[in-house]
């Protein structure tokens, strides 16, 4: 099932823009995507698109929780649609490239809360992909 991004953008009250249309369009088609990515897929379909529009329309999509940044350490933030369900990720060292991994993770509750209400976790698991792991199993022979 599509999302209506009319719909999300409306409930929002963020404005129908060509540029953000075609922003969802292009995180649906390849989530964990970053800003040069998205830049290159929304300018193919509309010529006149800037960069700049595109890190202003991320960082409101962000604001807004439709879209999720994903800051994985020593890369560039990568973006995918949200769904709601605080799904964590994968990354392989070697290849940079980027999974989701649905894990029940509720025991990782602080044990100090500081008085704050948690709401949401942020884990990324590192390791090598299999593909890499052929690849360096492959060299070492």
């Amino acid at each position: 099932m599509k999302l209506s991004y009319e719909t999300l953008l409306k409930d929002h009250g963020l404005s129908l823009t060509s540029v953000r249309m075609t922003m969802l369009d292009v995180l649906t088609e390849n989530p964990h995507a970053d800003a040069n990515l998205i830049f290159e897929h929304v300018q193919r379909r509309i010529t006149a698109a800037s960069k700049q529009a595109i890190y202003n329309n991320l960082n409101t999509l962000v604001e807004h929780k439709l879209i999720r940044e994903i800051k994985p350490k020593g890369q560039p933030s990568l973006y995918e649609i949200s769904r709601g369900d605080n799904h964590q990720h994968i990354v392989c060292r070697a290849c940079q490239r980027v999974l989701d991994c649905h894990l029940q993770i509720t025991y990782l509750t602080p044990s100090e809360h500081h008085g704050f209400a948690i709401d949401e976790a942020e884990v990324t698991f590192w390791g090598i992909c299999p593909s890499c792991q052929k690849i360096n199993s492959g060299e070492n022979k």
